[in-house]
């Protein structure tokens, strides 16, 4: 699901150059399906502009990404993990999700700042194939760990889930 996107943006706007010269409309437009429109656009073309004027080239240090416009904790992860290979948490609220049902709540309410959960995000993606792990659990939230319905009876971790083993329980009763 989400690895389908990417394709398609890259494909509308292949540089940073093409990027930055679009009107925040038409990066609306792109990112209209995947629910980023409206507050994410402008922030983008901010950003396009700026990595534009640096030749396209992206920072390689945790600080100087996040000085950039609309660039925060995620977007410094998504870059330092998909643009330098270094394996970063892509921590948004869905993964979020399958992190706290597997090994239980998390102690803040901003995932941000919440460091077990943040500790247990990175924790995952400490592998060679960080990309693609963080992916796989951005699809199976999506698909198998749904925020409602959740498909607790066809979930290959209900054993070990501290969620699923829960709503089993529950529905034993």
């Amino acid at each position: 699901m989400v690895a389908a996107f990417w394709p398609k943006f890259v494909a509308r706007f292949p540089s940073w150059d093409v990027l930055a010269t679009s009107s925040v409309t038409q990066i609306e437009k792109v990112l209209r399906p995947i629910g980023l429109a409206k507050q994410r656009a402008p922030r983008l073309h901010a950003l396009a502009k700026v990595v534009a004027e640096r030749r396209g080239r992206f920072p390689a240090d945790r600080d100087t990404i996040e000085s950039l416009p609309g660039v925060g904790q995620y977007t410094a992860n998504a870059v330092l993990l998909f643009c330098h290979d270094q394996p970063q948490p892509l921590l948004d609220v869905n993964i979020a999700r399958v992190v706290e049902r597997f090994f239980g709540e998390r102690k803040k309410a901003d995932i941000r700042y919440d460091p077990y959960l943040q500790t247990l995000a990175t924790r995952i993606v400490q592998h060679e194939k960080g990309k693609v792990l963080n992916w796989a659990v951005l699809d199976f939230s999506a698909l198998v760990c749904k925020a409602r319905n959740p498909l607790c009876e066809r979930c290959p971790l209900r054993g070990k889930c501290c969620y699923g083993t829960k709503q089993m329980a529950t529905k034993k009763l």
